[in-house]
């Protein structure tokens, strides 16, 4: 990339950056929630700070409900944020207009991009820093396998969305389509009902979806166990699957 054209993408990352901060649901539901989720569950109900021998001797709060606060960060960034921007855009013209100028359409998508994994990465942060801090959460004992999963699953998730921007015709399809997927795919992540309880049937289901993939790898990774092969697989092929499909289908106007 040329220094006018990386110029350029800080420019345009900065305007979308400042856009995002001015949405408070936005900011609420990808950021806060998470981490308000865990500080106030995780002080609350006793059963998640007792040691479970099924975990070999961890909270339930250490690794597998914060693994979940994670994925639900980037789930809402993925499944609702990406594709509501981008399809309000085409709608209003804005890629179109883009087209005819000098700042080609691609910029703005590859900023929209850079905003929501750096959004990502500051909700992790402040889950994993402030579950640490008040909760006694530990850090990941696997840190690179984390970062790892942690890139893998975003760029699924983050596929998947601009797979929903590319068929989606309007604005309110799009959120209505991110929040059907979303639900059942945190189900089947273990946000209701942990993993280690759902019948085998289920699980093995949700060992292939990508956030049962996402969140058992990440819980994996906290615990220092690593993340298992098929996992990482499922992800890879979500992530190329839908980027690809994403990448065919995608209309500017």
């Amino acid at each position: 990339m040329t220094t006018a054209r990386t110029r350029v993408l800080v420019r345009i990352a900065a305007v979308e950056a400042r856009l995002f901060l001015r949405e408070p649901a936005a900011v609420f539901f990808a950021v806060v929630l998470p981490v308000a989720l865990l500080l106030t569950l995780g002080a609350t109900i006793p059963g998640f700070r007792d040691a479970d021998p099924s975990l070999g001797g961890q909270r339930f709060v250490d690794a597998p409900f914060t693994s979940m606060m994670v994925l639900l960060s980037v789930v809402t960034l993925g499944l609702s944020a990406l594709p509501a921007v981008l399809v309000t855009y085409r709608e209003r013209g804005v890629l179109r207009r883009l087209s005819t100028t000098p700042v080609r359409p691609g910029a703005l998508l590859s900023a929209q991009l850079l905003i929501n994994v750096g959004v990502a990465v500051v909700a992790t942060a402040l889950t994993l820093g402030l579950g640490h801090l008040f909760l006694g959460v530990p850090p990941p004992r696997s840190p690179w396998a984390f970062a790892g999963v942690f890139v893998l699953g975003s760029t699924a998730m983050l596929a998947i969305g601009l797979l929903l921007a590319a068929v989606a015709p309007n604005s309110k399809v799009v959120q209505g389509a991110g929040a059907a997927l979303m639900f059942p795919l945190l189900f089947l992540a273990g946000m209701w009902l942990p993993r280690p309880l759902m019948p085998e049937l289920l699980r093995r289901i949700s060992d292939f979806t990508p956030t049962g993939a996402f969140g058992q790898a990440l819980t994996d990774a906290l615990g220092g166990g690593g993340p298992q092969a098929v996992h990482l697989a499922v992800l890879a092929g979500w992530a190329l699957a839908a980027g690809l499909a994403a990448a065919r289908l995608f209309r500017w106007q």
